[in-house]
């Protein structure tokens, strides 16, 4: 009989065109970056200095699937302005596998989220002085099906505290899109946050309706080096709208690549601190 795993990968598998050993390549390395995840408050002055709040997103060009942006924003986190943005393009060849997102963008890779550390590494280098000390991430955290998501993934590797910011919710642990959204939607929630436990006891993360005016709500999970508390605490002050400034604000870029209208420099950097450019 086949264990769990040799089914799990069996499924992956026939889901895509991904071979089964590259799926549990995959696996293996979710289990070994995962055995470095931090699930508490681990930020810069215990986040009383909190200045710079950047957010990350992957996603793919509307005339070309097979071209996918990796862009990063940093705003100042008491006047949500961007002080920084930078993007990078790529072609990618490895297919999406749900709950394998992080290694998507590069198969000769697979243990790294190439483009994202890539746009890290290149500011520490432009604007180290604007460097985020949080980092907000299009994609969930540990509300994922193995517990090990791209926020969690790429927090692990840049050793930076993430959060996981999710617009539709992995079922997992029994956590269904239709029962939270019934629950949020009842007149008892008036705090418009719903703390998703699994049948488990397990806490993967809150569902919350971040303005009033919000009608879907959005997924919100640890990454690494945060808590839920201080997760949802950073959410609610960077939104205006229904998702936070961050996320918002980085999705802006690849709308711009397609329109034709992105600045000669692929970057820009805005402070009170000069950099040549």
């Amino acid at each position: 009989m086949m264990s769990e795993e040799e089914k799990q990968v069996k499924s992956y598998s026939e889901a895509s065109t991904t071979s089964s050993v590259e799926i549990q390549n995959w696996i293996e390395a979710q289990d070994l970056l995962k055995k470095k995840l931090i699930k508490e408050d681990d930020l810069e002055g215990n986040g009383d200095d909190l200045k710079y709040v950047g957010g990350v997103d992957i996603s793919f060009l509307k005339e070309d699937s097979s071209v996918a942006c990796g862009t990063l924003v940093v705003m100042d986190l008491q006047t949500l302005q961007v002080v920084y943005d930078d993007f990078s393009l790529v072609t990618v060849q490895v297919p999406y596998v749900p709950g394998f997102l992080a290694f998507r963008e590069s198969s000769s890779v697979p243990m790294n989220a190439p483009v994202l550390l890539e746009l890290l590494e290149r500011m520490k280098k432009r604007a180290p002085l604007l460097y985020p000390q949080l980092l907000m991430v299009d994609g969930n955290g540990i509300l994922h099906p193995r517990g090990f998501g791209l926020a969690s993934h790429l927090g692990v590797l840049a050793n930076l505290p993430t959060i996981g910011i999710g617009k539709n919710l992995h079922h997992v642990d029994g956590l269904t899109q239709t029962s939270v959204r019934k629950l949020l939607s009842e007149g008892k929630n008036n705090d418009s946050i719903i703390t998703l436990k699994g049948i488990s006891g397990s806490i993967w993360g809150v569902a919350m309706r971040s303005t009033v005016d919000s009608l879907k709500p959005l997924y919100v999970s640890i990454g690494h080096r945060v808590s839920l508390d201080t997760a949802i605490e950073i959410v609610k002050i960077t939104c205006k709208y229904r998702v936070p400034e961050p996320i918002r604000q980085v999705k802006r870029i690849p709308q711009e690549i397609s329109n034709g209208s992105v600045r000669k420099n692929n970057f820009i950097a805005k402070s009170d601190v000069t950099y040549n450019c």
